[in-house]
């Protein structure tokens, strides 16, 4: 070791800062396990690395002169030689450029030897360098703070170590140093998976969160900024929840300077995709305080989507804290939170103005929480439809989906599906299907389908756009499209059935009827609904039904009975109901299907509810043929019907009553049931308040009243008073039911009364 290098470590080891000044301190209190590491570690070691000079009277020293580079007990003491000490000086000036580049171009006092002996050094060992992100590898002990890197590999660019160096800096620096650092930070593409990794795995999510509970604004709003770009990533966004971030940030949102609201909101729109996150905001303050963001004095009450008077940046406050309720409102509970926040006279406010970057968030909420009945009624009555059919009129595209998704929603309600109606909204959704360019927009195109299929009911009500070629216009869309699509418009076709018989004919004559028994062949849930539905509607039409018999539709819609999915088996079975119904020869083709009836008897056992109901539907109306009867209770068709005889809900109650009051005409099938209990819980039946509950109790108390001790049991209960009352109904068929059970019920007690006075 020459004597130039002996007195440069001297001078060094002098002049090195303790272990105390070494540590970064912890502006919000959260431990930080690297925080002595990092201070420790050298900051400038290569071309690449920045070189400060704390003094410019102190001699000039190359980083690549440093001795003992391989010496590993010397670690510590060349970490500290090199610290970039800015606190404690106020004449530090940092230039950006600096954090990343190293000063190539520094006079160094050093002779030719010298600089030739570093260059050997270098060339040597070019792939081991010497850099402040040394902790990050696993080759070095994070306990030690040894000052060695791992060698790069292609796994990680250099970017990865570039941040993890300026998280370093930021930990260590002064406001000035820290805002320059987080400066340089954003030039990085923050959404890399290789820079968030950096981010998180150099504790910089920890830092930028203490950064929020200082009271320099300035850092705060550097820290946002970047955490509004990371928090994209679900796994950041979790890891931020479970640091308890999202509470700082909705501190943060009491904060009076706007931007600071502004980006914490933006920042909470992505944390609450996760559900525990929308769960946190709803039980504290979060939704209440992003409802106050909303509140605006400055909204335009006019309709002119397009114009824009104001300026956009006074309407960013409400922008984002829209953004923030509409990832909230995800949540069914947030919803209704949301409601009884008051946003909804805000949200009007909103949709009055003309600026689309804040209607799209709005409108988006709306469609959100309009799955919800209490929010539909309440966009009702405020008025909020006629903002959604003007929004179909925009030439903005996003805002013309949002507005249509949010019809479709609404339209669940027939007085909504009639308002909509009324204001025009369908010949601009009609106009969107013919319009070849906009049809290329997928979202757009389903958003309008979808919006066409609630609307179906009215449109078929008023038959103006069914012959302006409506239905040949959907029926061109069954065909190579995606399934949401599919599925829209299927659940147009049954609508426009379903509303009036008549309709079939429109849609045999535009040859809908092969796509959609083709559709029966898809795996989609949803879209295997509305088919089976559409199929069964188009059923009851005689010429439709033919049609569909070639295709062999009524085999494929009874094999769905065997699909997992339960609504499926619901809506097969609801549809399997208009089929037998309306063919002659029903009997013999239901016996055609090996194994068909034993499986349908099979999904009585079923635990879904609307399953048991569209079953036991299904059975009463197969039931009508003796031979089907005789099969079905041959696989225990009555034991299954008197289980369910118990239930409360009352559409189940009328399904499992008509299928009793069939399944009697069999053979003992009265008796059976009454041995199985099945009696007194149909006499229960008579205190519901659904009239079509009474009804289908009264037929089946007239089938089960055959048999003797079904009489008995049925005046233990007390059904006298009822059936007398209902025998006064003016349904004709509830008054022949109801007489027929009280003349069973009489005709045995005269024949006890004759055998009595024997």
């Amino acid at each position: 070791m020459s004597d130039e290098e002996e007195t440069l470590e001297e001078t060094e080891e002098e002049t090195a800062p303790t272990e105390t000044d070494a540590i970064a301190s912890d502006p919000g209190g959260r431990p930080d396990s690297q925080a002595e590491e990092t201070d420790n570690q050298p900051l400038a070691t290569s071309d690449e690395e920045a070189t400060f000079e704390d003094d410019e009277e102190e001699e000039s020293v190359n980083p690549k002169q440093k001795p003992g580079l391989e010496e590993e007990e010397g670690g510590d003491e060349e970490d500290s030689r090199v610290k970039w000490d800015v606190e404690d000086s106020e004449d530090t000036v940092l230039d950006k450029d600096m954090l990343l580049e190293g000063d190539e171009d520094d006079d160094l006092d050093v002779d030719s030897n010298e600089e030739n002996e570093t260059e050997d050094i270098n060339a040597k060992g070019k792939k081991r360098i010497l850099s402040s992100d040394a902790e990050s590898s696993p080759a070095s002990d994070p306990d030690e703070g040894a000052g060695f890197d791992r060698p790069m590999t292609p796994d990680f660019p250099p970017e990865y170590w570039q941040v993890q160096r300026l998280v370093k800096y930021i930990k260590a620096g002064n406001p000035t140093a820290t805002i320059i650092s987080m400066s340089s930070l954003r030039d990085f593409n923050l959404r890399d998976k290789y820079v968030q990794m950096a981010i998180r795995e150099s504790a910089g999510l920890e830092v930028l969160l203490n950064i929020l509970e200082t009271e320099e604004n300035r850092c705060k709003i550097a820290a946002l900024l970047v955490l509004r770009e990371i928090t994209s990533n679900p796994e950041i966004s979790r890891a931020i929840y479970n640091m308890k971030g999202l509470e700082t940030l909705v501190n943060t949102l009491r904060d009076p300077a706007k931007e600071l609201k502004l980006l914490s909101a933006e920042a909470i729109a992505n944390i609450s995709k996760i559900r525990k996150a929308r769960r946190a905001m709803r039980k504290g303050d979060g939704i209440s305080r992003l409802v106050d963001m909303l509140d605006f004095e400055g909204g335009d009450t006019h309709h002119q989507w397009h114009q824009a008077e104001l300026d956009e940046t006074d309407f960013e406050v409400p922008r984002c804290g829209a953004l923030a309720l509409w990832s909230i409102a995800k949540s069914t509970k947030n919803k209704d939170a949301i409601r009884r926040a008051g946003a909804i006279p805000l949200i009007a406010k909103l949709l009055q103005t003309k600026q689309v970057s804040v209607v799209i968030p709005v409108v988006g909420i709306l469609h959100e929480c309009a799955s919800e009945a209490s929010f539909r009624l309440a966009i009702r009555t405020e008025g909020l439809l006629q903002d959604f059919v003007h929004g179909l009129r925009s030439p903005n595209h996003q805002l013309v989906q949002f507005c249509a998704s949010a019809i479709h929603m609404c339209a669940e309600d027939p007085e909504s599906r009639q308002i909509v109606y009324e204001l025009g909204a369908i010949d601009p959704l009609i106009a969107i299907i013919k319009d070849d360019v906009l049809k290329k927009n997928k979202p757009l195109l389903a958003a309008t389908t979808g919006a066409i299929w609630k609307c179906s009911a009215a449109i078929a009500k008023g038959g103006k756009y069914l012959k302006e070629g409506l239905v040949e216009l959907l029926v061109s869309l069954l065909d190579d499209e995606p399934e949401t699509i599919l599925t829209n418009v299927a659940g147009a076709i049954e609508q426009i059935v379903k509303a009036e018989i008549s309709n079939a004919h429109l849609i045999k004559r535009a040859g809908a009827i092969p796509p959609l028994i083709g559709l029966l062949t898809i795996n989609n849930p949803d879209l295997l609904v509305n088919a089976t539905k559409a199929v069964g509607e188009l059923a009851r039409d005689t010429e439709s039904r033919k049609e569909m018999d070639a295709q062999d539709g009524f085999r494929l819609v009874w094999s769905l009975l065997k699909h997992p999915s339960p609504k499926v088996q619901t809506s097969a079975a609801w549809a399997i109901c208009p089929y037998v119904e309306s063919t002659k020869d029903s009997g013999d083709m239901v016996r055609n299907f090996v194994g068909g009836l034993e499986a349908l008897v099979n999904l009585l056992k079923s635990d879904n509810k609307e399953v048991q109901g569209a079953v036991s539907q299904a059975v009463s109306v197969i039931a009508q043929n003796q031979e089907n009867l005789a099969i079905m209770s041959d696989h225990g068709v009555v034991q299954y019907l008197a289980k369910l005889a118990s239930t409360t809900d009352n559409m189940l109650r009328r399904c499992v009553a008509t299928a009793i009051a069939e399944c009697c005409n069999w053979k003992n099938n009265s008796a059976e049931f009454g041995s199985r209990r099945a009696v007194s819980p149909i006499c229960m039946y008579l205190t519901a308040e659904d009239p079509l509950v009474h009804t289908a109790a009264s037929r089946a108390l007239a089938a089960l009243s055959s048999d003797p001790r079904n009489c008995i049991t049925m005046h233990q209960c007390g059904v006298v008073p009822y059936l007398i009352n209902m025998i006064g109904s003016l349904d004709v068929d509830l008054q022949n039911a109801a007489a027929q059970t009280m003349f069973n019920i009489r005709k045995l007690a005269l024949a006890t009364e004759k055998v009595r006075l024997r």
